[in-house]
């Protein structure tokens, strides 16, 4: 039995907070969050009006969450890397390189998904 862990709703309230402590960390450390933040700002309440129904709003709104979502990932990645050495090494560099193309492949979904969407009518 783990008698040290948080259970129910402890957990979740634990579980919350961690979650806020990553956003105000990325909010604070990361320049290419706070700009992905700001056009989400901008982007999803656009989406929700362009949409007609609540499948288009989803469409449109989903893959803006999406690069959010991403890049979080790839600054923990980044941060991860970071916390094991700054000295120069392929496979650091590898990893680096293959977050940033997850984040420019979930732009290039949204840039798909809003064309597909938009260009319908």
């Amino acid at each position: 039995m783990n008698r040290g862990k948080p259970r129910g709703f402890a957990r979740l309230l634990r579980a919350f907070d961690s979650s806020w402590k990553g956003l105000r960390g990325a909010w604070r450390e990361e320049a290419a969050f706070r700009q992905e933040l700001v056009f989400a700002l901008l982007a999803a309440p656009l989406g929700l009006w362009l949409g007609h129904n609540g499948m288009e709003r989803a469409l449109l709104v989903a893959p803006v969450l999406l690069v959010l979502i991403v890049e979080l990932l790839n600054s923990a990645i980044e941060a991860t890397v970071d916390r094991i050495g700054f000295e120069r090494h392929e496979l650091a560099g590898l990893a680096k390189d293959i977050g940033s193309a997850a984040v420019l492949l979930s732009f290039v979904l949204l840039a798909v998904v809003w064309s597909l969407v938009l260009l319908e009518r």
